[in-house]
């Protein structure tokens, strides 16, 4: 069934999707940014209010693909490529890039989501959920990303609520 909506509840660290009848039908931990919300360029915050997915990047990877600049590196992540290096921004199975639907808030300027490349994007398993550790993006599980992306078209609307 297609997801109609997303909502991304910052406090509870949890994103809850729901069909065209209102109903929740996706319900999972996610992990916002660790310098919590904002929306202004540089910050490292997750961006508040209502956006939507902008595009899906990754259909067909298989998961723990490896993206940079939205493409494939051809790595597939794992503890010993996480050691070596250990300062990536991980960024892997599936990318969901959001835009920002509020001109002036959060669209346009020094506070445009889609400039800044904030996704919903899969992470290491090993990282943890229910609790911010991002630079602003919304992580989640490999297999959560996976069945999101399946389920939630381009322009599915997606509001981020602190």
């Amino acid at each position: 069934m297609s997801i109609a909506r997303i909502e991304i509840d910052v406090g509870a660290q949890r994103l809850v999707a729901y069909d065209r009848h209102a109903k929740s039908v996706f319900d999972r931990p996610i992990s916002t940014a660790k310098r919590g919300v904002g929306e202004q360029q540089g910050s490292e915050c997750t961006p508040r209010g209502k956006h939507m997915i902008r595009a899906k990047i990754g259909s067909g990877c298989p998961p723990n693909t490896v993206f940079e600049a939205r493409r494939p590196t051809g790595e597939m992540y794992s503890p010993q490529l996480r050691r070596r290096y250990p300062e990536r921004d991980w960024i892997l199975t599936r990318i969901l890039w959001l835009s920002g639907t509020e001109p002036g808030f959060n669209r346009l300027g020094m506070v445009d989501t889609m400039r800044r490349y904030i996704y919903i994007h899969g992470a290491p398993d090993e990282d943890p959920m229910g609790q911010p550790s991002s630079h602003g993006c919304i992580k989640m599980r490999n297999r959560d990303v996976i069945e999101l992306f399946d389920r939630a078209p381009a322009g599915t609307p997606v509001s981020i609520n602190a």
